[in-house]
């Protein structure tokens, strides 16, 4: 059983840096969009392309604006926080009462 144990404790942690990854992509790119960024630039381009996914549906469904900001990175990253605080303390916490 504690093989089990050990799998789940390990998914919980890839799982919580995957979502700190994420949420740290989302910053960077609503930072750098606050500086008219070269459309060309790769970097830009990758953080567009990993981080539209998730923005582009919270846009499709949630269209808040407020004048010329665009909210869906701010929900994007409470709902990365809600993951981590409740699916990954979930995932540890079987984890632990495996033991």
């Amino acid at each position: 059983m504690f093989i089990l144990s050990n799998f789940i404790m390990a998914v919980a942690k890839v799982l919580g840096i995957v979502l700190n990854l994420y949420m740290w992509l989302i910053v960077i790119r609503a930072v750098v969009s606050w500086f008219s960024p070269d459309p060309y630039n790769q970097i830009y381009i990758f953080l567009v392309r990993v981080t539209e996914p998730v923005l582009g549906y919270i846009r499709r469904f949630l269209p808040l604006r407020a004048g010329m900001m665009d909210l869906s990175p701010i929900i994007a990253i409470l709902v990365i926080i809600f993951l981590q605080s409740f699916l990954v303390q979930s995932l540890y916490g079987i984890a632990m009462s495996m033991r």
